[in-house]
């Protein structure tokens, strides 16, 4: 009773019962993180999401282990259903998990360059973002020939064996493949704060790499290993200096675009071949969104004619466009041409690292002549086990006769083993061989045969032997297993190599027309692009209740704008890229069409020219900063820039300087200053603090400026100055006038 009544004390008390109060036990969030999440993202990345030397994750080592133990590898396929209920014994993970890694290392999704599943039935397109994979329960699957390097020697001691999460069998850390499959297979994965992108390479390049790199550690991989391979084909557009980034540093990317060709009978364009990293449905989507803008005007039409002979989207154009031309313009904005991120972020020995081909190829090689040495020594012991039996036998030769009378003398069965060990000087590995040795073969031309094998298995263990204290063998033993898997699995590349003497650049910008128009942008930030003729037809500005004009300039349809932001940023455009309207229109609201972040407003556009030219940023705290063009200016086609100015002060005025000429600005306590924008030193840096132009007393700030001509000043000289900082001079009441209090700026 009172061990009874112990063990209900030890109980846990509910919260929930009345008169009780619950305990309740603080802790440091660190510390919950510690405990909770620390766990959780260290299994993300060691079990899940990264891959490790083999070139296989986790989920993918469990599935094609289950399907090689299922007979799967020589034998038919058989339902996939049957294989994911099989594979839950050591992923206990849901079926359609499962079934998902199934599908990806399928024959028929093609996202492999060497597919490791035979599959029959519908698995879906790689290429295809809508077209899902039909129920396990239709499909069919096997392992594929490559397989047999995956499970070469799988069972002679080559890699390590860990029990499953139940400990009910046992299953392998690794796969002993005889080639690097972590370059060949393309495998991407998210992890908590870190993830993994690895495109892949095509199997006879890396095998021959791989070769090379053996025999001289210091070779110049490009010449084998050319460039990325990708299962959906396409155009790769070589670029050496990225590749060689991404060899010595595993980061990187590369340029993809989708191959084509012209149907003159039709006027059609098809589309076979698109880049790894994108979709028919996202190009079609994208294509439709360009029409309905009324960006792209030469195609009638577009659909996805793709069947069972592969990818096929189709282009109807227009009569008398230019096939070439339409292309670079749909290159250019769509998913036609894109870029893989590369990320060579792999587990070694437990430990994530991001490396290049190089050192994957230096970590592989060393894994491999581990697996190989432990295949030579596993071979060696087994021969060794068998001489050692042999010997014994060797031993019964001499006296047959004894052999059977001890037998017959022997009264007890378990007196036997020990009689014969005695009787012949043998242990009892041999004496148990020789006791199972059937009547038929107790003679001597059996025996004779038997023993006639040690002279055989001392040459055979002397040179494994010799194998094992040479580097140089087993190298050429790995280099034999490559060069036969090349033979046998090699194919040609899917991805084209282009060349950029090869590659035809279209400028779109000459095939935009160019005609003069007037720029308007309100205070609320709404656009609008009119060209001269519109504006002597139209009538009267049309804007929003509590909005009006801003800013107004001349400019032409092909050049180039910039839309500057309150949070310090800027936004590229072009003229073109908006459609011409009307004064009686409202416009364009820039933060929607430019994308702004969420609360951001655009409050200056300016057309850099041929940005040559400066830009003046007039801050409250009394500051000015001149800023080259230049630093505006960008190769690659970004849309965005952040640090457009500084964030130190608050910007009240942002002003075009195309020559120099003088400024007058105004604090709030009704100063004023005029100086030369010369005194002003240019900067290339963008986000600039400049230089302090009126000195403000506390509390006070400068509220706006102005070119001198654009005010009624009647007598400049009381306010000029020569040098800067200067504290300025009160307004007199005849120099006030609206033009100081507004920022609208013709140009």
């Amino acid at each position: 009773m009172a061990k009874k009544k112990q063990e209900e004390n030890k109980k846990p008390v509910d919260p929930n019962i009345k008169g009780l109060k619950a305990e309740v036990v603080e802790q440091r969030i660190d510390d919950t993180l510690v405990q909770n999440y620390m766990p959780y993202a260290m299994s993300a990345i060691m079990s899940r999401a990264i891959p490790e030397i083999d070139g296989f994750k986790p989920s993918h080592r469990k599935l094609l282990f289950t399907m090689y133990k299922m007979g799967l590898l020589t034998g038919a396929r058989t339902k996939c259903a049957n294989i994911v209920g099989q594979t839950m014994r050591l992923n206990p993970h849901g079926d359609l998990a499962i079934y998902d890694t199934l599908v990806r290392l399928s024959k028929g999704y093609q996202a492999l360059l060497a597919p490791f599943i035979d599959s029959k039935g519908n698995f879906g397109k790689t290429y295809s973002r809508d077209m899902a994979y039909a129920a396990s329960r239709y499909t069919e699957a096997k392992l594929s020939a490559v397989c047999a390097e995956i499970f070469s020697d799988i069972d002679k001691d080559t890699v390590d064996f860990v029990d499953n999460y139940d400990s009910t069998m046992q299953e392998p850390t690794l796969l002993p493949t005889t080639f690097p499959n972590v370059l060949v297979s393309a495998n991407m994965g998210i992890a908590v704060g870190m993830a993994s992108n690895i495109c892949g390479f095509n199997l006879d390049e890396v095998c021959r790499t791989a070769i090379e790199y053996i025999n001289d550690n210091n070779c110049d991989l490009t010449e084998t290993l050319k460039a990325p391979d990708f299962p959906t084909g396409g155009e790769l557009l070589y670029n050496a200096a990225d590749l060689e980034t991404i060899y010595n540093t595993g980061r990187g990317s590369i340029k993809v675009r989708a191959k084509w060709r012209y149907v003159k009978d039709g006027n059609l364009i098809e589309i076979t071949e698109i880049p790894y990293s994108t979709t028919a449905e996202a190009i079609i989507d994208k294509v439709a969104e360009l029409i309905k803008s009324n960006r792209i005007k030469e195609i009638n039409d577009m659909r996805d004619e793709t069947d069972l002979s592969g990818l096929k989207l189709t282009i109807e154009l227009k009569r008398g466009v230019e096939p070439e031309k339409l292309m670079a313009k749909l290159m250019k904005h769509t998913p036609m041409m894109d870029s893989f991120s590369c990320n060579f972020n792999i587990l070694i020995a437990g430990v994530p690292r991001v490396m290049g081909v190089r050192e994957i190829l230096e970590e592989w090689t060393a894994w491999r002549v581990e697996c190989v040495k432990r295949r030579v020594f596993n071979q060696m012991q087994k021969k060794k086990e068998k001489l050692h039996l042999l010997r014994g036998l060797q031993k019964i030769l001499l006296d047959i006769d004894k052999a059977i009378a001890i037998i017959r003398a022997t009264e007890e069965e378990t007196e036997v083993i020990p009689n014969l060990m005695i009787g012949f000087g043998i242990d009892e590995l041999q004496a148990e061989y020789v006791a199972e040795i059937k009547l038929r073969n107790i003679n001597k031309e059996y025996i004779l045969k038997r023993t006639e094998e040690t002279t055989d298995l001392e040459k055979d263990i002397e040179d494994l032997d010799a194998t094992l204290k040479s580097s140089r063998r087993i190298n050429s033993i790995i280099i034999k297993e490559l060069k036969e898997v090349s033979s046998k699995y090699a194919q040609e590349r899917k991805t084209q190599i282009v060349y950029e003497d090869e590659v035809v650049h279209y400028d779109t910008q000459e095939h935009i027309e160019d005609y003069a128009v007037n720029i308007f942008m309100s205070r609320e930030g709404y656009f609008k692009k009119i060209t001269p003729l519109s504006l002597r037809m139209g009538g009267e500005q049309k804007y929003k209740e509590n909005d009006g004009a801003f800013l107004a300039f001349d400019s032409m349809n092909k050049n180039d704008l910039l839309v500057f932001s309150d949070r310090q940023q800027v936004y590229k455009a072009r003229v073109s890229d908006f459609e011409d309207t009307k004064a009686s229109n409202l416009g364009t609201y820039l933060p929607t069409v430019l994308e702004m972040d969420e609360g951001e407003n655009a409050i200056y556009v300016l057309d850099p020219g041929d940005y040559k030219n400066h830009i003046l940023f007039f801050f409250e705290n009394g500051k000015t900063a001149r800023v080259e063009l230049s630093g505006y200016e960008t190769k690659l086609n970004r849309k965005k820039l952040t640090g457009a100015y500084s964030d130190k002060s608050k910007v009240h005025t942002i002003m075009p300087l195309y020559e120099d000429l003088e400024i007058v600005v105004f604090s709030s306590d009704q100063r004023a200053l005029i100086f030369n924008t010369a005194l002003l030193a240019p900067k290339t840096t963008r986000n600039t603090q400049g230089v302090q132009v009126i000195s403000l007393k506390k509390g006070r700030t400068m509220t706006s400026a102005l070119s001198l001509d654009k005010t009624h000043i009647t007598e400049p000289s009381r306010y000029r100055v020569r040098a800067i900082p200067a504290a300025g001079a009160m307004l007199k009441p005849e120099d006030k006038g609206e033009e100081q209090l507004t920022m609208l700026i013709e140009e």
